[in-house]
């Protein structure tokens, strides 16, 4: 046994022991080997490494071969003001993030798997509340069905990058083209190609540990994978720097807006606006305050942008963030 080996290769080893999927064996085993020390004295380990890696493969490949019935996770309903889920590939600090945004505290550890299964965690920001659900890591060998059902289901993606890592670009390639596999697409901005041989969620790349040295230099490593364009939301989990930005990001990238609704006779209060769909109309908002409200809708008055204060108007003018409308039906 090499006497060098460090904390964080005995915390792979650990997570080595607790692993109860082939691919989880497998990642913790590269890992691992990523650590190892290379020298003469190592030489036994790295060979053992190298055995069980190459046994872990061919399990999978053997599983992937001959189809079996498996209990498919249930989908988590979808709360609050819309469900995104967080992906990535092991260790980026998915985890961490979902701790320090949300009340719900979701296992963080140096290695990886931690999360096994789906976590949810509810996040307010700019006076609405947002449904995240911290996903197992995906690897080029790991992507359960649920997952890929999960991440189809949700109203948007958030695609964590360790700007820590210099194996990052790799990993995140890996998780790229095994959604590729599953016929998912990330989308990044608002010109990708909907190409419908692919489902499609938007999804906002998120750069954590900013605070890490030559954290900028990686991140442009990145423009071909997520394209050059592509505006990120930056943060730390450790420091703290970019929280607050990164919430109202994650708001952004719903593409909602904020209707306050008034009630006749009484005076406003600016509390729990209803979020509907940018671009929508009044009769949109009186659906989702109820459907018997959208039939015996007969006009609305607003308050807001490009309006005179308490204007009258029709069940198809079309509503601003932070409009405040009194329905009469």
């Amino acid at each position: 046994m090499p006497a060098n080996l460090t904390p964080q290769y005995s915390a792979a080893e650990e997570a080595y022991k607790k692993a109860k999927t082939s691919e989880e064996k497998l990642a913790c085993l590269k890992t691992m080997f990523q650590l190892l020390p290379k020298h003469k004295h190592s030489e036994k380990m790295q060979a053992d490494l190298k055995t069980k890696m190459s046994k872990m493969r061919d399990e999978i490949e053997k599983k992937k071969a001959t189809p079996v019935k498996s209990n498919t996770i249930a989908m988590i309903p979808k709360q609050g003001a819309g469900q995104v889920v967080i992906l990535g590939a092991p260790n980026v600090g998915k985890s961490s993030i979902i701790s320090k945004v949300t009340k719900a505290q979701s296992a963080v550890a140096p290695y990886p798997f931690t999360t096994r299964e789906p976590f949810p965690g509810m996040m307010e920001t700019d006076e609405v509340r947002i449904q995240l659900i911290d996903l197992p890591p995906i690897t080029k060998d790991h992507l359960e069905s649920w997952q890929a059902n999960m991440i189809r289901n949700a109203d948007a993606a958030l695609l964590v990058i360790d700007l820590g890592d210099d194996d990052g670009l790799t990993a995140t390639q890996e998780l790229l083209d095994r959604l590729l596999e599953a016929k998912i697409k990330l989308s990044f901005d608002e010109d990708a190609d909907a190409n419908p041989e692919y489902d499609w969620t938007r999804c906002l790349v998120v750069g954590n540990k900013i605070d890490m040295p030559d954290a900028d230099f990686r991140q442009e490593l990145y423009a071909d994978q997520v394209g050059s364009k592509t505006v990120w939301s930056r943060l730390s989990c450790t420091t703290g720097i970019g929280l607050e930005e990164f919430k109202t990001d994650v708001f952004k990238l719903l593409s909602l807006i904020r209707i306050y609704s008034k009630q006749q006779g009484k005076p406003l209060v600016k509390k729990d606006p209803f979020t509907v769909p940018d671009g929508s109309t009044v009769i949109d908002l009186a659906e989702t305050i109820h459907q018997d409200l959208a039939k015996t809708f007969k006009h609305a008055r607003i308050w807001g942008t490009g309006v005179i204060d308490g204007q009258t108007v029709s069940r198809d003018h079309e509503l601003h963030d932070l409009d405040v409308v009194e329905i009469h039906a």
